[in-house]
C-alpha cells in the first residue's frame, strides 16, 4: 500500500477526485479541512491509475 497526498486548486475538483478514488477502492480517503487536498491509502496495483485520476482533475500527487 502507498500513501497519496493530492493537492488541487479547486475544492470541487478535489471532491470529484475523492469520489472517484473511493470508487477505485482506495482506502481511508480523507479530505483536509479546507477541501483543497486529500490523503488516501492506495493499493500498489492502482497507483498509476490513481495518479492519472488526480492529474486529470487538475491536481498534483505526492506518494509516500
Amino acid at each position: 500500500m502507498a500513501e497519496l497526498n493530492a493537492s488541487f486548486t479547486d475544492a470541487a475538483r478535489a471532491r470529484e477526485a475523492q469520489r472517484k478514488l473511493e470508487a477505485l477502492r482506495a482506502a481511508a480517503v480523507r479530505p483536509d479541512d479546507g477541501g483543497m487536498s486529500l490523503t488516501a491509502t492506495v493499493d500498489d496495483a492502482i497507483v498509476e491509475q490513481a495518479t492519472r485520476l488526480i492529474e486529470t482533475h487538475g491536481g498534483t500527487a505526492e506518494w509516500h
